[in-house]
C-alpha cells in the first residue's frame, strides 16, 4: 500500500508525492491543502503558488488550475526548488544569541535595532544580521532562505524575540503566538503608580482589576486617525487588545516599575494601553507628552535622569513558548539593560534617601 506521503532529492529539487484524502471537496486547491501533512510546513499560500508556477503534477502533467478536479487516492507530486537566497543583504552585525538549534533562535536585541528592513530602514536590522549570522543553517521560509519573523518588538525596546529558521518552525510559532500560548513579559518604567484603590482608574474604560493586584487593560487598538506612525485606543472597527499589569516597586507618586505581560501582541500595545490608563513609559517621546518626573519627590539625580531618558523604559525580560518541533517548554529571561538598570537603581536610591 502506497505510503500518504513521501519525499525525495531529484537533482537539488524536492519531489514531495501526496495521495489525496478521503473528504468533501474534489477541487485540487482544497483537496491538497487537506491532504497534504503537518510535517510538510507547506501552507495554502504556498500551495496556490505552487499551483500558478506549475509545480504540481498528476500523471506527469502540470496542473495550474486550481479548480482541477481530483479524486481520494490520487497521487500529486509537489516540486520544492531549493530555498532562493533573498534580495536583503547579509550584514555582520554582533547579536545576543540567548539559544539556537537547527529550527529556530532566540535573540536578545539592543535598543535601537529594527527588526525587519522597511523604505526607511533598508538594512543595519535583525534580519540583515541573521542572514549573516545563520547562513546556510537556514531551511528556508516559504521558499526562500530567510528567517520567519513571528513577532517584533519595537526599535527602541530592547530584549527577547524568538525567529524561526525553518518552515516547520515558523508554522509551529505562529500557531502559538496565534492562540497566545506564549508567555511574554515586559518590564517598564511607567510615570505614577497604577494602583487598583484608585477612583480615576476604577473609572476608565475598559480597565478592570484581578485577583493580586493584576489590572486588566482590555480595549481594540487601531492606528490614530491624523498620525499613521502612532496607535490609538478605539471602541470600534479596531483589533483586540489584552494586557496585564502589576506593579513591582512604587517611587513616591511618581514612578514605578511595573511587570506587563502579553495576551494580545498589537503594535505599541504596552506604551498606548499604558498611556491610555495614564500612566505612560517614561522616555516615551511618541506616547508620553511632556510629563517629568518631580525633583523634590524623587531627588535631583533620578529625576534627572529619569526625564532625560532616550527611549521608551521598556524591556522584553521573559519569553516562553513550546518547542514547535521537539515539544519542549522553552522559557528565558534577560536582564535590564545597561540604561533601564541605571535608571532602576537611581529610582531606588533616591527612594532610600527620602526613607532615611
Amino acid at each position: 500500500m502506497a505510503e500518504p506521503f513521501c519525499e525525495q532529492e531529484d537533482d537539488g529539487e524536492t519531489v514531495v508525492s501526496v495521495i489525496i484524502a478521503d473528504g468533501p471537496t474534489d477541487r485540487i486547491d482544497k483537496a491538497l491543502a487537506r491532504s497534504v501533512p503537518e510535517e510538510a510546513s507547506l501552507s495554502r499560500t504556498r500551495l496556490m503558488r505552487m499551483i500558478s508556477q506549475g509545480a504540481v503534477l498528476i500523471a506527469g502533467q502540470a496542473v495550474t488550475d486550481p479548480k482541477t478536479k481530483v479524486s481520494a487516492g490520487d497521487v500529486v507530486l509537489l516540486i520544492l526548488e531549493p530555498p532562493t537566497d533573498v534580495e536583503t543583504l547579509a550584514e555582520d552585525i554582533p547579536l545576543t544569541v540567548m539559544y539556537e538549534d537547527d529550527d529556530l533562535i532566540v535573540i536578545d536585541k539592543p535598543a535601537g535595532m529594527v527588526v525587519h528592513p522597511a523604505p526607511g530602514t533598508p538594512n543595519g536590522t535583525l534580519v540583515n544580521a541573521l542572514l549573516a549570522h545563520c547562513g546556510e543553517t537556514l531551511s528556508g521560509i516559504g521558499g526562500e532562505r530567510r528567517p520567519g519573523i513571528v513577532h517584533r518588538i519595537d526599535k527602541e525596546t530592547t530584549g527577547l524575540l524568538v525567529v524561526a529558521k525553518s518552515d516547520r518552525a515558523h508554522h509551529g510559532l505562529a500557531a502559538q503566538f496565534e492562540k497566545h500560548t506564549v508567555n511574554r513579559r515586559y518590564l517598564a518604567l511607567v510615570h505614577a503608580v497604577p494602583n487598583a484603590a484608585d477612583p480615576r482608574l476604577r473609572g476608565v474604560k475598559g480597565v478592570t482589576f484581578e485577583t493580586g493586584g493584576i489590572i486588566k487593560i482590555a480595549t481594540l487598538l487601531s492606528r490614530h486617525k491624523t498620525d499613521r506612525q502612532r496607535q490609538a485606543v478605539v471602541w470600534h472597527d479596531g483589533r483586540h487588545a489584552v494586557t496585564r499589569v502589576r506593579v513591582l516597586e512604587a517611587f513616591a507618586d511618581q514612578a514605578a516599575l511595573v511587570e506587563c505581560w502579553l495576551e494580545t501582541g498589537r503594535t505599541h500595545q504596552i506604551r498606548v494601553h499604558m498611556t491610555y490608563a495614564g500612566h505612560s513609559l517614561l522616555g516615551d517621546q511618541t506616547y508620553g507628552g511632556k510629563r517629568k518626573l518631580s525633583p523634590k519627590a524623587v531627588g535631583e539625580g533620578p529625576a534627572a535622569l529619569g526625564n532625560g531618558f532616550a527611549r521608551q523604559a521598556l524591556h522584553a525580560a521573559t519569553l516562553g513558548f513550546t518547542h514547535p518541533v521537539s515539544g519542549e517548554w522553552l522559557e528565558f529571561t534577560s536582564p535590564l539593560p545597561e540604561d533601564m538598570a541605571n535608571l532602576l537603581a537611581a529610582l531606588q536610591a533616591g527612594k532610600e534617601a527620602a526613607a532615611g
